[in-house]
């Protein structure tokens, strides 16, 4: 992989953590409605912590698929970014199946999105054909 490639996916990556991070921070500690979510029957609020890893574990699962489709498939970057798009819509199960009430509901929903909206066109339109 080329250095410009490498240096934009590391950036995505944790472009996508920060605005994560961002959004928790700005709808949290600032504006007072930290995201909770019930698990097992108990609420448990979402820390920064889990919000980074969360962030980060996405990039990196996203990037490893694409480094793969780049190695196996004619057309990655549009096998990957249709994948990408599956996968959003099934990550949105969590949020709207597990936030503890509305609020925690929009924001964590808004969490899955920013990250999608972070790592689809940036990871999607660095792939390179076989």
């Amino acid at each position: 992989m080329p250095n410009g490639n490498l240096t934009r996916r590391t950036l995505t990556v944790a472009g996508a953590a920060a605005a994560a991070l961002v959004l928790w921070t700005l709808t949290g500690p600032v504006a007072g409605h930290g995201p909770s979510a019930a698990t097992g029957g108990d609420v448990h609020p979402v820390g920064a912590v889990t919000v980074a890893v969360g962030g980060l574990l996405a990039g990196l699962a996203a990037w490893a698929l694409l480094a793969l489709l780049e190695r196996t498939v004619s057309r990655p970057g549009r096998v990957w970014t249709i994948t990408a798009v599956t996968v959003l819509a099934l990550s949105m199960t969590g949020p709207l199946g597990s936030a503890a009430d509305t609020a925690s509901t929009a924001i964590l929903a808004a969490m899955h999105l920013l990250v999608a909206a972070v790592l689809i066109p940036g990871l999607g339109l660095s792939a390179r054909g076989r």
